[in-house]
């Protein structure tokens, strides 16, 4: 399914302090050439997304797919611009 404010990443880790990199993780059927593209998490900023936050989308094909992506930067108009990642087997991510 696309991307939807009413499922949006949740927040798995954050470093204490929030000095460090958070991690997100999201769930969809998109494929991810268009989970990549700027502004498809819309609303990155009101979840507290920032530039260097790790994402973590389980593509929910047969077999599921795990990729990363990383957050380049947040846009004025608060999406992430997201940059493509490593992607593995879900069945072997941890």
């Amino acid at each position: 399914m696309p991307y939807s404010l009413a499922n949006p990443p949740t927040q798995r880790h954050q470093d204490i302090g929030n000095r460090g990199p958070a991690e997100w993780a999201l769930d969809g059927s998109d494929a991810p050439s268009v989970v990549a593209v700027t502004g498809y998490i819309s609303n990155a900023r009101d979840l507290g997304m920032k530039a260097g936050d790790v994402v973590r989308y389980r593509q929910n094909s047969t077999p599921p797919v795990l990729h990363l992506f990383y957050v380049a930067s947040i846009t004025a108009a608060g999406a992430a611009d997201l940059t493509d990642g490593a992607a593995q087997p879900a069945a072997n991510a941890t």
